[in-house]
């Protein structure tokens, strides 16, 4: 991460990357009946929007695994101080939540009879790494290759992210069936997301 043109304390950040493990430990504790209750199920939503729209935020604070959990949050380090202190504070905040929430309506456009609970903050990120390319087009990003630390253009690293992304998805359809999610929402799922 390059810090150097940073003025201001991402103090959103900050508390966005607390928020997101702290809910992630206590979705561990909770396990599917938590998922259940909390994560955003489209066909649900559809049925029952009053109920589910709660869902929509607190989907964007959970996540799959602790691979997807790790990855999001360190590249939410890496570039939302900088969008943060570039956006301000409060707008920040606004933008990251709004990004969250189109995300998730997205993909409920595209599938809204799926059973299947959508989780985790990648589609907020989406939005911070695309303004952050936006904002700072020539930008490095420092990152640490074997024991050196090259800088390397952030449309790099932002690939990586992407690349990141298609892994763990791969991995959620993978684990995916009847049993994980299925096709109705108000059965609860038999195994983990």
């Amino acid at each position: 991460d390059d810090d150097s043109q940073r003025r201001t304390t991402p103090v959103v950040t900050f508390v966005l990357i607390g928020l997101n493990v702290l809910f992630f430990l206590v979705e561990l504790s909770g396990g599917d009946q938590f998922i259940e209750q909390w994560a955003f199920i489209p066909a649900r939503f559809q049925r029952h929007s009053a109920e589910g729209a709660v869902t929509i935020f607190t989907a964007m604070f959970m996540h799959g695994s602790w691979f997807h959990l790790i990855g999001n949050m360190v590249f939410l380090w890496i570039f939302g101080d900088n969008v943060e202190d570039r956006l301000g504070h409060g707008k920040f905040l606004a933008f990251y939540l709004l990004a969250g929430i189109a995300a998730t309506l997205s993909q409920y456009a595209i599938a809204p009879e799926s059973g299947v609970p959508n989780v985790g903050a990648s589609g907020a990120i989406a939005g911070v790494l695309g303004a952050y390319i936006l904002m700072l087009p020539q930008a490095r990003v420092n990152v640490l290759v074997g024991r050196q630390i090259v800088a390397m253009p952030a449309f790099v690293v932002l690939g990586l992210w992407i690349a990141l992304q298609l892994v763990s998805g791969v991995g959620t359809i993978a684990n995916t069936d009847e049993s994980a999610g299925g096709t109705d929402p108000e059965q609860p799922p038999g195994g983990g997301v």
